[in-house]
């Protein structure tokens, strides 16, 4: 009797080697192995799961989670930031690239965002997507503000602006504050001005209680181009200007050089956005931020201690975990 059971296990691991043979290594279908060996697909189903419960088959998945969860961890040890990876392959387009960091940046924020927490949301391409995919989070007493204007001479911004802000207040139940000033004032004597109005310094009061600021990093060699550098805000003589100032991206309209520094660049005095020293004290600051072409202007924004939080894809993460190297 023994025998008889040793040759009925033989045979049937016989069948399952071949059976996974032809299904892992020729990728030949389950109907296709049930024709060869003269049986049913679910018994074809049957012979792969014995083959992976004896061993025959040791399926591995090289996960990038944990390529990941290595980045991550060698972002923070480095630079002192807590780094939320997405994983992906170098394939993915641009515009897609930006839509995954979106998507997690989104779920990520209803962990973030509590009951009576004011949070401050800089306008953008990026933050656009993210307010496109925010997961629901019912919250009281919560605010959320807009942390920069966003009109130009061609427009007054508050409808795209109001969109992004909106979304957000419906995500987390929260009241909107808009700021309707423009992105930039022709003078700087005109902002002066203008923060001494009452209507203006109740929200610039609400902006400086802010327990999270979310923003991304423009840049004007980005793909995905950034929407101050392409929505009518700057002239040619800010360009010139910004070029001469040795300007490599913004947060929130205010502009910083590589090395962090950001005072004497002349553009920021007609700036509506928070100045960086402002904006360092904030708790928590999110930077949602995708490609290659960032990497610049995030290592500037994390050298001056802008950046507690960043969302980024892989690509960019591996970029800049090098970076934090040398």
């Amino acid at each position: 009797m023994g025998s008889q059971d040793a040759r009925t296990r033989d045979a049937k691991l016989e069948a399952a080697l071949t059976a996974a043979q032809l299904y892992y290594m020729q990728d030949k279908t389950m109907e296709v192995i049930a024709e060869e060996l003269g049986t049913s697909r679910s018994s074809v189903s049957r012979l792969l799961s014995f083959a992976r419960q004896v061993g025959l088959v040791d399926i591995r998945i090289n996960s990038p989670f944990e390529r990941a969860g290595m980045l991550e961890e060698s972002i923070h040890q480095r630079l002192r930031v807590s780094a939320h990876v997405v994983p992906m392959s170098e394939s993915v387009t641009e515009v897609e690239r930006l839509e995954r960091v979106a998507l997690t940046a989104g779920r990520l924020l209803t962990s973030f965002v509590d009951s009576n927490m004011v949070v401050g949301i800089a306008w953008g391409s990026t933050i656009s997507a993210v307010s496109r995919e925010l997961g629901q989070q019912e919250t009281h007493g919560t605010t959320v503000v807009q942390l920069n204007g966003a009109g130009n001479t061609q427009t007054s911004g508050l409808e795209y602006s109001s969109d992004i802000l909106q979304r957000f207040g419906r995500a987390f139940g929260a009241q909107v504050q808009l700021f309707p000033v423009p992105a930039f004032f022709d003078d700087p004597l005109t902002r002066e001005a203008m923060w001494r109005e009452r209507s203006t310094r109740r929200v610039l009061d609400l902006q400086a209680k802010m327990d999270i600021a979310v923003f991304s990093l423009g840049s004007p060699t980005a793909e995905v181009p950034s929407r101050v550098y392409v929505g009518g805000y700057l002239s040619r003589d800010d360009y010139r200007s910004l070029r001469e100032d040795r300007a490599i991206g913004d947060v929130a309209t205010v502009f910083f050089r590589a090395d962090g520094t950001w005072q004497d660049i002349r553009l920021n005095a007609r700036a509506t956005g928070p100045t960086l020293d402002r904006l360092r004290r904030v708790p928590r600051r999110l930077c949602v931020v995708a490609g290659l072409q960032k990497l610049p202007s995030l290592q500037a924004a994390i050298s001056a201690g802008l950046v507690t939080d960043v969302v980024l894809d892989e690509g960019l993460a591996r970029r800049l975990a090098e970076s934090g190297e040398r």
